[in-house]
């Protein structure tokens, strides 16, 4: 069933190329969209493993980095940004992301700092020893050269339509796995490339995330994720095109299972902190025993989004004492 929707896909002119990452997460869909213009849909991390893939997948369809004329950026994360700089300076193609993404892309490294100062006071908020916030900064760090900065040369609007000769792309705003998250809608085709917004395989984690523009109280990233893929369930759509793995032909399926694990996980969650106040830390071990400490902000990101579902529902309040916080059931 996959190959048939890569197929339909292909029909379409729309051609995914498979690019290597250092990341668990591995490979990520690059899509090259046979149009005019010729139009690139992320990049891959910064790498020369990758480009060297990329270049190698662009030319078993007769294709070079110099042809593209587009690139079309979903999101913040650094497996779909790294290469953008470079494949835009060999082609001189526009650079197009949402106008919440371009100050993060043209700001990248002061931006990649702000991040790691938010998540080293949240961790530290939430119960993570300050030891264990330092190795994780070290990490984030070095991965930072994975990804690099790159001139955002059209700035687009939620709902602002692209228009190609042989299609028309609907730009759409669907924060939640990150604060930035685009997806492009062929609604004449019933297609979407989605990115990291719904994967077939995984549930896309709504990483915690400072504010895009660095103030305010920070987003509510799981229900803000809720909410876009409500909105997504609503779209009428034959093809699904993410940004890992294979092509979704029902949607509303697999956001429907996704519903169903968030609320499974809130429950649990729920009687976690029933037994006993704890901290989001604490109820990390409780789900997943010992972690790896490469693993601790994304197991914190899942419990706070979780415990983000349960205090709008009233059913925890936070308790803070000495700068640490606990959930206690209300």
């Amino acid at each position: 069933m996959a190959e048939d929707a890569w197929v339909a896909a292909r029909a379409a002119g729309i051609h995914r190329l498979r690019i290597p990452t250092p990341f668990a997460v591995g490979r990520v869909n690059v899509y090259l969209i046979e149009d005019e213009p010729l139009t690139l849909v992320d990049s891959g991390p910064n790498s020369g493993i990758s480009l060297d893939e990329l270049e190698r997948q662009l030319a078993a369809l007769d294709r070079r980095i110099e042809e593209i004329e587009l690139i079309l950026i979903s999101h913040q994360h650094l497996d779909h940004i790294g290469l953008v700089d470079i494949i835009a300076g060999r082609s001189g193609a526009e650079v197009a992301a949402l106008d919440r993404l371009a100050p993060f892309v043209e700001k990248f490294r002061e931006s990649m700092a702000a991040e790691d100062e938010f998540a080293g006071e949240i961790m530290l908020r939430h119960g993570i020893a300050p030891e264990v916030v330092q190795a994780l900064r070290a990490v984030s760090q070095g991965f930072r050269a994975w990804g690099a900065r790159a001139d955002v040369t059209r700035v687009l609007r939620d709902g602002e339509r692209i228009v190609m000769r042989d299609r028309t792309l609907e730009v759409l705003h669907r924060p939640g796995h990150s604060p930035t998250d685009t997806v492009f809608h062929d609604a004449e085709r019933r297609m979407l490339i989605a990115a990291d917004h719904l994967i077939a395989h995984v549930s896309s984690n709504p990483l915690l995330a400072r504010p895009p523009d660095g103030g305010g109280e920070r987003p509510r990233s799981l229900l803000n994720y809720l909410e876009s893929l409500a909105q997504t369930r609503e779209m009428d759509l034959d093809l699904v095109l993410p940004g890992h793995g294979d092509p979704i032909t029902d949607h509303r399926l697999v956001i429907d299972r996704r519903f169903d694990l968030h609320r499974r996980r809130a429950d649990k969650i729920y009687r976690l902190i029933a037994e006993q106040a704890r901290t989001a830390h604490e109820l990390a071990q409780a789900m997943w025993g010992d972690i790896a400490v490469t693993q601790a902000f994304l197991t914190l990101s899942e419990v706070i989004g979780h415990t983000d579902i349960l205090a709008a529902e009233g059913r925890v309040r936070e308790l803070e004492e000495d700068g640490v916080v606990r959930f206690e059931a209300v």
